[in-house]
């Protein structure tokens, strides 16, 4: 998959900054001269002193948050250490859940054999994702779908996709847990981190940004 979409900066100051990152797009730089294209490298060149502070998939779009500098990294990944920052994302799943509303408790841990794979297993680290169904729908072949917005309480590799996918309703588009029939249903994957809201860590004014899904 390559971006579709340019790298959108919606805030910027002097401490952090909020960009809009393009399915297709890396957070940060992977293995290889082919991989080093992402976010963060974007962002540096025009702000040199941008500094990771969470990631996103690579298939998935949406707000992406970075630090400018050592101390407003520092304070920011304290934010969301401590759950101060919070996240909505919007996805579209297969099938209908029963219920309107719920909650997955499932540990999460790295899939050695499979990476970079996540499975749930006791083992795992504690992860909990809260859900609601917006809308239940239909796809063109008449197949089931639902439009969920998601709260990942936790913040583990991919615990979104395999959560949705432990419940039975994978994420449309899905190339790493779909099954190929749920896979093909989307070219990209359906999930994009939509709500971002926090306290400014210099001024402590009340943040909040809305990205609206492409989908």
């Amino acid at each position: 998959m390559t971006p579709s979409a340019d790298l959108v900066c919606l805030h910027a100051d002097a401490a952090l900054l909020l960009l809009d990152k393009p399915a297709g797009l890396l957070s940060v730089p992977g293995r290889g001269a082919d991989k080093q294209d992402c976010a963060s490298a974007r962002a540096q060149s025009r702000w040199p002193d941008a500094l990771i502070v969470h990631r996103l998939d690579m298939a998935t779009s949406g707000l992406l948050l970075m630090a400018r500098g050592a101390a407003m990294q520092r304070a920011l990944s304290m934010a969301f250490a401590s759950r101060g920052v919070r996240k909505r994302y919007i996805a579209i799943v297969a099938g209908h859940p029963a219920h309107d509303i719920g909650e997955i408790a499932q540990p999460l841990l790295t899939d050695w054999r499979q990476r970079p794979r996540q499975k749930i297993t006791p083992e795992g680290k504690p992860s909990l994702t809260r859900w609601r169904v917006l809308a239940r729908e239909h796809d063109a072949q008449g197949r089931p779908q639902t439009r969920l917005e998601l709260e990942p309480v936790t913040g583990r590799t991919h615990q979104l996709r395999v959560h949705l996918q432990h419940i039975g309703h994978p994420m449309l588009g899905d190339a790493l847990y779909a099954d190929e029939a749920t896979q093909a249903r989307s070219a990209r994957l359906l999930l994009h981190a939509t709500e971002l809201a926090l306290t400014h860590p210099a001024s402590g004014a009340a943040l909040h940004w809305y990205s609206a899904p492409p989908f």
